[in-house]
């Protein structure tokens, strides 16, 4: 049967709904999950993926921001392998709710419409979103307080964008994603960040050295590895594909994804 009971939460001066209804894709993993909805300003409900490990001590915890496809299967899927790590992991589905009847990323008709909608996002808003999901974190009680983020693709840009705009990140993951435009905001960063790009991903690669030197100038922490002959998206590429560069590329960065987080 269905659930739809709902318990609205208002605490701290922010708002949010832990939501009752389940996820069939979820239900039969052993590590404790569940869906959070957030409240906008504009009214609408900003569903989040929380992903907790099975921990008797307070953890770190880890904000992962999808590509262009959204919240997909894969984003889900990678959430509980960091979680398995020992990190209490949320990743928010920044397209939940942003138009009439659509309430998730798995509810588009294709991909195609999932990545017209995100490109449509307003920027100011995405930053709202993440201080909704930082903010839920920072409370909760089984965080010790050290939160990071990670990005892919166009999330990984968003990863950087949000740095610019909370300095109190422990770090920052920056998956095949670009800075921002206005190189003069990352100034503003205070968290070391960590790129990780395929070495055929020319269009990115391409803004790395002016990343570098802008991050260098303004004295923050900005190191990154490429990895030979992997394409651009050679994580969730490297998946599924037969092994080769991208899955070659996925496995080391994922070791030292882990490395740096812990």
């Amino acid at each position: 049967m269905k659930l739809n009971l709902q318990l609205l939460v208002l605490t701290l001066g922010f708002t949010w709904i832990l939501s009752a209804q389940g996820s069939q894709q979820l239900s039969e993993s052993p590590i404790h999950q569940e869906w959070v909805d957030f409240e906008r300003d504009n009214g609408s409900l900003l569903k989040a993926l929380v992903v907790y490990p099975e921990s008797g001590a307070a953890t770190k915890a880890v904000i992962i921001i999808h590509e262009n496809l959204g919240l997909n299967d894969w984003i889900m899927t990678f959430s509980k392998k960091v979680a398995g790590q020992g990190f209490l992991v949320i990743a928010p589905d920044l397209i939940s709710n942003s138009i009439e009847g659509v309430e998730k990323t798995t509810d588009f008709e294709n991909a195609d419409k999932v990545r017209e909608v995100i490109y449509a996002l307003d920027q100011v808003q995405i930053t709202k979103d993440l201080n909704l999901v930082y903010n839920y974190v920072k409370n909760d009680p089984s965080v010790n307080g050290k939160i990071s983020v990670v990005g892919f693709g166009w999330g990984g840009s968003q990863s950087f964008e949000y740095a610019a705009h909370n300095p109190n990140l422990e770090s920052v993951m920056v998956y095949y994603g670009t800075a921002p435009k206005d190189l003069t905001t990352l100034k503003n960063i205070k968290s070391p960040v960590y790129g990780f790009y395929g070495a055929a991903d020319n269009r990115v690669n391409g803004t790395i050295p002016d990343t570098e030197k802008t991050m260098k100038d303004y004295g923050n922490p900005y190191s990154f590895d490429i990895y030979e002959d992997a394409g651009h998206a050679f994580m969730s590429r490297g998946a599924e594909e037969a092994y080769g560069p991208n899955t070659m590329a996925y496995e080391k960065s994922w070791k030292k994804l882990i490395t740096l987080l812990k």
